[in-house]
């Protein structure tokens, strides 16, 4: 699950990174804007992008490919 803003250009790299690793592994890749929903805006707005996997909250800010792609490796089917 990616947490999201519109106007956050990580965000959008981030959704582009996951786009893609979802048609390689096949995974369903859910996103979420947080836009106009208080408890996420409050919860995630200095942390975007936030990347959760598995229920847990995987990666924030910066998303790297190699531990991307290692976490999603680990992650249940």
């Amino acid at each position: 699950m990616l947490y999201r803003a519109a106007e956050c250009g990580a965000c959008t790299a981030a959704e582009l990174l996951l786009a893609e690793l979802a048609d390689a592994r096949a995974f369903d890749l859910s996103v979420i804007d947080i836009a106009g929903d208080a408890e996420l805006e409050d919860r995630y707005r200095l942390d975007l992008p936030v990347i959760e996997i598995d229920g847990e909250v995987a990666f924030t800010q910066a998303v790297d490919r190699a531990s991307l792609v290692r976490r999603l490796a680990q992650a249940t089917p």
